[in-house]
């Protein structure tokens, strides 16, 4: 019996966590819809990098609010119907953009993508911690991060390639078909995800607050955690490419590879994460993954290191931080499930992710004027004591749990 529900287990776990890849690497790919197109849209429509740079304002701020409330459409109405109506959001940002006249309609667009991207955390890691054997978590985890680091590399590609083709507004459908093409595999695959009932969780939520998990101090770590983390990640994507290019006189091309070093270290890593996430350990893991990430942060900020060493740097940083990843999930899940059971992931899941877009629109805030300052090391500082902080939150929870 166990001999012949083993492989039954590994294709459906194989099932859910493909089709979760999938439509996370959707949800990431509309993350970059605009900026991509920014320089079409900039000599369109007559807008400086101020102007369009509100529309990413506005898509960190929706998503991280509707991220907040997801959660609990996602425990009431259930994580399929939530993720179909996330995908059906790009579809009409796509749209949007393609019939855009002026930054209103792009306001617009970037508000609907960032209400997309907000069900797809509390959604995606309520249908992994319900479906996937608890033996393949860490795996679904890194597979669930590399599809995002897939979905960002992708979205650059597609659309500049259309757009210098066929222009802006036909990249603009070429990203309606990519969100198409997500809803028909949900469509497609939807009794893998769909949701099970069971009395027990009917029986935790009747006897836990709606509200209860915000008075759990664990919740509220793994929330800082996410926040201080996204902060860090968030300097390092809008500003390490001009300071590389400053402080260590990197040619501009070179500077700017460095982020896609980065990102590629840290796909390497979360891979290799999935396999560490396994252990029991997950605090202690992050904390020494992100420490050392952290050493080499504050190596970058001493300058002492010659310009060579930048990209192998780089990709230091970014597979160390990659490492964390799996583990990083399944801490919140021990939090989550440590006083709520399986009817609050949706609520815990969408209120601790919030900090991801919290951190990533608060990163320019807090380190701008030291850009504009050309105190370049301040920052580097800044990121290595925000990750810092990360550890310390980590570990808390670790010993909370």
């Amino acid at each position: 019996m166990n001999t012949l529900s083993a492989p039954l287990d590994g294709r459906r776990d194989l099932e859910v966590i493909s089709l979760i890849g999938l439509v996370h690497g959707v949800s990431h790919f509309f993350h970059l819809l605009l900026p991509p197109l920014f320089p079409w849209l900039m000599a369109e429509f007559g807008l400086s990098f101020a102007a369009i740079g509100v529309t990413m304002t506005v898509f960190f701020v929706v998503s991280g609010v509707g991220q907040a409330m997801a959660g609990f459409l996602v425990d009431r109405f259930g994580a399929a119907r939530v993720l179909a109506g996330g995908i059906s959001c790009f579809v009409l940002a796509g749209l949007t953009l393609h019939f855009a006249t002026g930054l209103p309609m792009l306001v617009a667009v970037a508000a609907l993508a960032g209400l997309g991207n907000s069900v797809f955390h509390p959604a995606d890691f309520t249908v992994l911690n319900r479906h996937v054997s608890p033996a393949r978590l860490g795996h679904a985890f890194s597979a669930h991060g590399l599809s995002a680091n897939l979905g960002w590399a992708c979205a650059p590609l597609l659309l500049t390639t259309l757009a210098s083709a066929y222009g802006w507004r036909q990249a603009a459908l070429g990203a309606v078909l990519v969100a198409l093409s997500g809803l028909l595999a949900l469509a497609w695959r939807h009794a893998a995800i769909a949701d099970p009932r069971h009395g027990a969780s009917r029986a935790t939520e009747a006897r836990a607050s709606t509200l209860d998990f915000l008075r759990s101090r664990p919740v509220w770590l793994c929330f800082l955690f996410f926040l201080f983390t996204a902060a860090a990640f968030g300097a390092i994507q809008n500003f390490v490419s001009p300071i590389l290019h400053a402080v260590y006189g990197l040619a501009r091309p070179t500077a700017a590879l460095a982020l896609s070093v980065y990102m590629l270290g840290s796909a390497a890593g979360v891979i290799l994460g999935g396999f560490l996430a396994q252990k029991n350990a997950h605090d202690h893991l992050i904390a020494a993954a992100l420490g050392l990430a952290a050493v080499l942060a504050a190596l970058l900020a001493g300058q002492w290191l010659p310009g060579w060493s930048m990209l192998p740097l780089m990709a230091g940083m970014g597979f160390f931080t990659g490492v964390a990843g799996p583990s990083r999930d399944l801490l919140v899940r021990r939090a989550a499930t440590a006083r709520f059971g399986q009817s609050a992931f949706g609520r815990i899941y969408g209120f601790v992710y919030s900090g991801l877009d919290l951190g990533l629109a608060c990163a320019p805030l807090l380190f701008a004027g030291w850009m504009d300052a050309s105190q370049f090391s301040a920052v580097l500082v800044g990121i290595a004591v925000l990750q810092a902080l990360a550890i310390l939150t980590a570990l808390r929870v670790g010993k909370a749990g």
